[in-house]
């Protein structure tokens, strides 16, 4: 178990499960839809094997994660315990993005872009077929420079090596420019008439590549302006 704040207050005795350092990143990755250890590892990505599988042990003795045998692979589930806790996360991340706006290159990371891009694919508005978007960020350290998106039949997936497959097209910005798209803080359009971002491929899927993605679900909150006001 964790530390005690030793306080009856019903807010101390949340906190002694959930400020645990990653345990709301986790629960935020248990609502956004991951089931696998596999998965989880993949919303969060700089968290060691270890210590992911320490803090879901501790969230299912809390009775606010279920473990499911499926033959060879587990299954994690939110209980009726934690899936009460998707406002509050909710919530939070509407708070920080309105009053946390900077981002140091430290938090920049592709692998949970890419991987939180891979299940907002709006499948509605892809090609029919394999669809491979191929993103390019000229300013990160090679070995993470290049990412493909395989859309096909309802799914995606994330490959940071060449899947072999034909790209359609290929979105080529800083890794900053393409987090502040997907975060809402740049718009596609103003990006792409600023040159900070370029699309190539035929002229259709050019056009059609903003709309194969709905945005972060705290793209649209309106944030806070110098002097604390909105």
């Amino acid at each position: 178990m964790g530390s005690s704040y030793h306080q009856f207050c019903p807010v101390a005795k949340a906190m002694e499960l959930l400020d645990e350092r990653w345990t709301l990143l986790v629960i935020r990755e248990l609502l956004s839809g991951s089931r696998h250890f596999n998965e989880l590892r993949r919303g969060v990505p700089r968290m060691s094997p270890t210590l992911l599988s320490k803090r879901l042990n501790r969230l299912v003795l809390a009775g606010v994660v279920k473990r499911q045998d499926e033959g060879d692979q587990v299954r994690y589930l939110l209980t009726e315990a934690g899936l009460e806790l998707r406002p509050i996360v909710e919530a939070l991340g509407a708070w920080g993005i309105r009053w946390i706006g900077e981002l140091g290159d430290e938090d920049l990371d592709p692998t949970l872009l890419l991987w939180d891009m891979r299940r907002n694919v709006n499948h509605a508005a892809t090609p029919p077929g394999r669809t491979v978007v191929l993103f390019r960020f000229p300013d990160v350290p090679a070995k993470s420079r290049h990412w493909w998106l395989v859309i096909a039949q309802g799914e995606a997936d994330v490959c940071d090596f060449d899947p072999g497959h034909e790209v359609a097209v290929t979105v080529e910005t800083s890794l900053r420019n393409m987090v502040g798209v997907w975060r809402g803080d740049l718009r596609w359009a103003d990006a792409l008439r600023r040159g900070e971002l370029t699309v190539q491929g035929p002229q259709e899927l050019r056009r059609m590549v903003p709309s194969w993605f709905t945005l972060s679900g705290f793209a649209e909150i309106p944030r806070a302006k110098l002097g604390g006001t909105i």
